[in-house]
């Protein structure tokens, strides 16, 4: 027990996994369910992710003991194996001890054979909950939501309410605050537990109301959620039908998942690979999600490739120019990416709107010019020591290094607020705009001027 307790607290390990595996290979249930009973389902949900899809398929086969949050931690990409696996009753003890935001969190993305099996397991006035949930949206706050809430009249006191817990037959696992409403169910404020604990029994609620109070619509959009959520350090908010009615409540970690994924997604997707890779995918997947942007990035590498094509004749008579072009591209491109990545984030955040756009992009474009004289300076130096100690071939690269960085810097800035304008995800497109635009502007800017200056 002293090695599980051990174990338990460093988490998921290499020996850990290990055991687990051989656990696995020798058909000892009881081994593995003692392993991972102690563990929490979010390191359980990684095991599932890491190890190879067989040894996933035996090891859901021999346990018995799978708990819902383990279903909600695991990603999307092999969630549906994970059901596919499970024994109906496996599955359906699981689900049952879940929210039902958690339970929407796993149906959404499910086939409809999928997700009657799990909605088959709930008793009536959860389906009935999840069922309305996914008329909603999607990335909507109704599919955020839990219908799971606490409500008190508006006008109890804090004796009232603190009997009224005490007493009831059913809570949600988790909550926050208890929500005072009007005789028509509509949320007019809410007290934190903290407050209600630490104030008189003779209190009124609604003096204790915080300020913080807003609540959201079903169809407002889960990304405004999340972003309200984190501005105004919310902890939960109600959600509230065309009627203003009370219909449920989303709570900050639902938010905060949010906000995690859309940064995952960003990362992912300004790297090109899709936005729902994972280690666990196979290889035919990960081909489906790369692929694409490789074929775009051909593209765009064979403009470049035109652009130097145009120039064959001076690169032919001037060969220390082919030496060169690497340099002015690449120190283009990293420019861009810098410029870029601060974009789309502050994009993300909201920090970037249209009220300071004008005043980020002069300051981009003053960077990059700075960085360009600096850097042309470095570099002319050493296109003289080492390329001929021409004075122009140096010239031409300080130029060329100037004109690169600032098209660069003004590139990263501006091509995602125009996709963002155009209501387009500035992350999924600006990379190849970017890349693009410092390939063919450096290589032509250096050229061009190598022909005009040194022929």
């Amino acid at each position: 027990m002293a090695e599980l307790e051990e174990r338990d607290d460093e988490g998921l390990n290499e020996r850990l996994v290990q055991d687990i595996l051989d656990a696995v290979e020798a058909q000892d249930s009881a081994r593995l369910t003692s392993l991972l009973d102690p563990l929490h389902p979010a390191d359980i949900a990684d095991l599932l992710e890491q190890v190879a899809p067989e040894e996933r398929h035996e090891l859901l086969i021999l346990w018995k003991g799978m708990d819902g949050e383990v279903l909600s931690e695991i990603r999307e990409g092999i969630r549906e194996e994970v059901i596919d696996t499970l024994a109906p009753e496996v599955l359906a003890e699981a689900v049952r001890e879940l929210d039902t935001d958690d339970v929407v969190d796993i149906v959404q993305d499910l086939e409809q054979p999928q997700q009657e099996i799990i909605l088959s397991a709930l008793d009536r006035a959860d389906r009935a909950a999840v069922e309305k949930a996914l008329t909603y949206p999607e990335y909507s706050a109704g599919r955020l939501m839990q219908r799971e809430a606490v409500v008190a009249p508006e006008h109890w006191t804090v004796g009232e309410a603190i009997d009224y817990l005490r007493e009831a037959e059913f809570l949600p696992d988790q909550f926050y605050h208890v929500i005072l409403v009007d005789p028509r169910i509509k949320p007019v404020a809410y007290v934190t537990l903290g407050r209600v604990l630490s104030s008189r029994r003779d209190m009124p609620l609604r003096d204790l109301a915080e300020d913080s109070y807003r609540t959201f619509h079903p169809a407002d959009p889960e990304s405004d959620v999340a972003y309200q959520f984190n501005q105004y350090h919310l902890i939960s908010a109600p959600v509230v039908d065309d009627d203003g009615r009370l219909v449920g409540v989303i709570t900050i970690d639902d938010a905060m998942n949010v906000l995690d994924e859309e940064h995952e997604e960003d990362i992912l997707r300004l790297a090109g690979v899709g936005d729902e890779s994972s280690i666990s995918d196979n290889v035919w997947e990960t081909l489906r999600q790369r692929t694409p942007w490789l074929l775009v990035n051909l593209g765009t590498a064979n403009l470049s490739a035109w652009v130097i094509s145009q120039f064959e004749g001076t690169i032919s008579v001037i060969v220390a120019l082919a030496a060169l072009m690497p340099i002015i591209a690449s120190m283009g491109g990293n420019a861009g990416t810098q410029s870029l990545t601060v974009a789309v984030r502050a994009l993300a955040t909201r920090d970037l709107t249209s009220s300071n756009a004008a005043r980020v992009v002069r300051r981009e474009v003053a960077v990059g010019l700075i960085n360009g004289l600096g850097f042309a300076v470095v570099m002319g130096a050493l296109g003289m020591a080492f390329y001929g100690g021409s004075i122009l071939l140096a010239a031409v690269i300080a130029m060329a290094m100037v004109i690169n960085l600032a098209v660069a810097a003004l590139a990263g800035v501006l091509v995602p607020l125009i996709l963002n304008k155009a209501r387009l995800d500035p992350a999924l497109a600006s990379g190849t705009f970017v890349t693009t635009m410092t390939d063919v502007t450096g290589f032509f800017s250096f050229l061009g001027l190598a022909t005009v200056m040194l022929l």
